[in-house]
């Protein structure tokens, strides 16, 4: 699966930005599966209006009409001002440190509240003049409190350490212990009010890059490719995987070259937008006396950089594991050399059924049953009550996320298409939807924001549940053959890819802090390299992939996808706990992982759930249950 992050903002980013922290959208992602869907009977709605209510998130639930939004909206704004009342008191008492915090969480809360009802509805009908008029209000307003809240942190942090002490002590602050710790921890970091404030109201201008390199994506026209019939079909950004996993190896081939090609046309452009993100975040740590960006990004999450060392290291070591699949892969499709545009296409045929909605539905319920009682309960409240949006329009958003606010329920957007892939996405995005759901349910605001670092471990959980149910009840060789193909394709796409990425954004943040330039030519040949590196000897060195970097969005997320990896490895381990202890494993993860939100750091809240990834262990182990998938899917093949 491609996962891609959606750059809304939730309950812990608003938070964040408010206090100038550091921060990506945690609840917000997507996952593109194209699968073949070749005789299946999609549903085609042309807009909202034509979907059953029954397959539409309620967003009434948040806000009955737009009046009482904009009179949120209003409050907002008045609650933004009227938060100065306590510049230049916080320090003065515990009483004026706790009543800032209390209103500091309310304020936050509504902006929470107010833009989730925004982005949510923008994104399943964007072309509504109207929804994208209330989406730039909700940005303003954010943008707003983000400003009028900028002098709290560099105050809080001006507090003296024996009396900050003192008023950690008092148990009306108990909720917001945790939280300035973190302020504390963070000290040496944070810069005086006045800069502080310069650093908000410049900090728009960090998202330039990624808004520039979005609409760039979206401006740029691909060439007519000729798909198996020898018809001439257009080639765009959101077909180019379905074309990658054709069973006609000349379309695969013809999609490859044409866009990767056309990215070239535009590389300079690219080049550059991508080296104005990594000059932005070097020069971020700089300003906040970071050694590198790495340890600017990792730092607020509480996360040592030597875990991304290590995960470097670890899947490095683990290399000839994929090299090996690669030669698996090369030798079920049957060919003399395996190129990359051939590494997407199944090695397997799916059974190409369509899978009714209610029929993924039952088959998610069934898979996760191990969670027990409670998380069924959970899961069936979500799809009874107006959690889930499931069918595409045209103008709604692609992928799948969860989002919501502190206020809200969960929700999740889907764009179900009936694959196996798509029930794979349901899975997934539920498992988001849990975290949140048992965090908020637990925790207090401040901390009810679980980190990063976390945010895809519930969600490869419940996937890995999936696999073990589906597997479990899989009759033919030919079922099991595919499932563990689509287990050793996760492991590919998530553990081993994710972590090529991540080695690749090290690289060029290096590269730049040396002040080495970041041109085109410099950004393909260090991808082309380690790209290389990765694939091994089984797979051809196409030149076209040395511009990869240039369709991979998560580049302008500071930092975000090693952890992809490292959740991939944790939920790994904690599915196969599920499987060997039962019940004591689930109430553990569902207590001590699950509810936690951002009450301990991410590394001891997992440490308490089962798994310590502050080691190269849970990294080793998900390498095992990569090479153990192997071994059965190779026993598979030679079986006669």
């Amino acid at each position: 699966m491609k996962r891609k992050v959606i750059t809304t903002m939730t309950a812990a980013t608003l938070a964040a930005s408010a206090l100038n922290i550091s921060f990506i959208p945690l609840h917000s992602h997507a996952v593109y599966a194209a699968e073949a869907t070749k005789g299946m009977q999609v549903p085609e709605y042309r807009s909202r209006v034509d979907i059953p209510a029954q397959y539409k998130w309620r967003l009434e639930d948040i806000y009955a009409n737009r009046a009482a939004w904009e009179a949120d909206v209003k409050k907002l704004t008045q609650m933004a001002d009227a938060f100065s009342k306590h510049q230049g008191k916080i320090g003065q008492s515990a009483g004026t440190l706790l009543q800032s915090l209390n209103d500091l969480s309310d304020l936050m809360r509504l902006r929470d509240k107010v833009h989730v009802y925004a982005s949510m509805g923008f994104d399943v009908n964007s072309s509504n003049s109207q929804l994208q008029e209330i989406m730039d209000k909700a940005e303003k307003s954010s943008a707003l409190t983000a400003e009028k809240t900028s002098w709290f942190t560099p105050e809080v942090l001006a507090i003296p350490q024996d009396k900050m002490k003192n008023y950690l002590a008092v148990k009306e602050l108990a909720p917001y212990k945790t939280f300035l710790e973190d302020l504390e921890r963070t000290k040496p970091h944070t810069l005086t009010k006045e800069l502080e404030e310069l650093l908000a109201q410049f900090s728009p201008l960090d998202q330039n890059p990624e808004s520039t390199y979005s609409m760039l994506s979206k401006d740029v026209k691909f060439p007519k490719i000729k798909d198996e019939t020898g018809k001439e079909v257009q080639l765009t950004r959101a077909n180019f995987v379905s074309y990658m996993e054709n069973k006609n190896r000349s379309v695969r081939k013809a999609a490859f070259e044409a866009y990767y090609k056309t990215l070239e046309g535009f590389q300079d452009t690219f080049a550059q937008t991508l080296a104005g993100k990594v000059k932005s975040n070097n020069t971020y740590a700089k300003a906040r006396k970071y050694p590198n960006a790495l340890e600017a990004s990792l730092t607020p999450n509480h996360i040592p950089s030597k875990v991304y060392d290590e995960l470097i290291d670890s899947v490095n070591k683990g290399l000839p594991q994929l090299h090996r699949y690669m030669e698996l892969k090369k030798k079920m499709l049957g060919l003399k050399e395996l190129h990359m545009y051939d590494i997407y296409t199944p090695n397997t045929e799916a059974n190409q059924a369509y899978i009714p909605y209610e029929e993924a539905k039952n088959m998610v319920l069934e898979g996760l049953k191990p969670m027990g009682d409670d998380y069924g309960k959970a899961l069936g409240e979500a799809f009874k009550n107006g959690w889930v949006d499931v069918y595409a329009t045209d103008d709604k958003r692609s992928g799948a996320y969860q989002s919501g606010a502190y206020d809200t329920h969960p929700y999740v957007l889907l764009n179900y298409q009936g694959t196996h892939n798509d029930v794979f996405t349901i899975a997934h995005e539920l498992g988001h939807a849990m975290h949140t759901y048992y965090t908020n349910k637990t925790q207090p605001y401040m901390t009810s924001n679980y980190p990063i670092f976390t945010a895809e471990v519930a969600s490869t959980l419940n996937e890995a549940l999936l696999f073990d149910s589906l597997y479990a009840k899989a009759k033919t060789k030919q079922e099991k053959m595919y499932l563990l193909n689509q287990r050793l394709e996760n492991f590919r796409t998530t553990l081993f890819r994710q972590t090529q990425f991540a080695e690749f954004e090290k690289l060029i943040h290096e590269k730049e802090q040396a002040g080495e330039s970041l041109n085109a030519e410099a950004l393909k040949k260090m991808y082309f390299d380690i790209n290389k590196k990765y694939y091994g000897p089984s797979v051809v060195d196409d030149q076209e992939i040395a511009m990869e970097w240039a369709r991979i969005p998560h580049f302008y997320y500071n930092f975000y996808v090693y952890q992809y990896a490292t959740s991939f490895a944790a939920s790994t381990a904690l599915a196969k706990q599920v499987q060997k202890e039962g019940r004591p494993a689930v109430d553990r993860i569902r207590e001590k992982f699950l509810s936690a939100g951002n009450s301990a750091a991410p590394i001891d809240v997992l440490k308490a759930a089962g798994v310590d990834v502050s080691t190269s262990k849970p990294i080793d182990d998900a390498m095992n249950v990569f090479a153990e998938t192997l071994d059965e899917l190779e026993r598979l093949v030679n079986q006669k």
